[in-house]
């Protein structure tokens, strides 16, 4: 398959695919109080099988072309991921998303790959709107957001009902013209 560096720190952007479920739920269990302060990303994830489970549903997203998962490695370790939680190419949008264990966090490793992912979405699959919904308490995927130039539409207000809590979820998006302006280095 592939493995895209992403720097001279030896980040990769790789395939998460089944066949990776031992490392992957390894990875989940280093971080999985830190993936999970605002989302349930891998919760159900608890064994080799669940967690081969949650890895075919991504592959079987990939098949249908409605999503995918790809794996960000650190110098050969697992450290988090971002992903398309949807993507319909017929109407030209996508929604993107991240999680990080401790140890991949403070590098731009989210950041450098996302900007793959986004890249890719818009100029080869015709994405017009891309958007990232993140909890407003959870700083580190806003400031995510807006490093990527995107803009912020809405806060959903108490939206989320989450480990006890209704968090505030903020929608952000970057539309193709902006990223092709952000990525040409101009903005309108």
């Amino acid at each position: 398959m592939y493995a895209i560096s992403l720097g001279d720190d030896g980040a990769e952007l790789r395939p998460l695919e089944p066949w990776h479920a031992e490392e992957f739920l390894a990875h989940l269990d280093r971080g999985r109080e830190f993936i999970g302060q605002y989302i349930p990303f891998g919760s159900a994830a608890t064994d080799v099988a669940s967690a081969r489970e949650l890895l075919q549903r991504y592959a079987d997203n990939r098949a249908a072309d409605t999503g995918s998962l790809h794996g960000l490695w650190l110098e050969g370790r697992l450290v988090g991921g971002v992903l398309f939680l949807n993507f319909d190419a017929a109407q030209g949008n996508c929604e993107v998303g991240c999680w990080l264990e401790p140890a991949g966090t403070g590098r731009g490793l989210v950041t450098r790959a996302m900007r793959l992912l986004i890249d890719w979405a818009v100029e080869e699959r015709g994405i017009h709107r891309v958007e990232w919904i993140a909890a407003s308490a959870n700083e580190p995927s806003v400031n995510g957001a807006r490093r990527l130039g995107m803009t912020r539409d809405a806060v959903l207000r108490e939206s989320f009902p989450y480990r006890g809590v209704r968090h505030d979820m903020e929608v952000w998006s970057v539309l193709a013209p902006d990223w092709r302006a952000t990525c040409a280095g101009t903005s309108d």
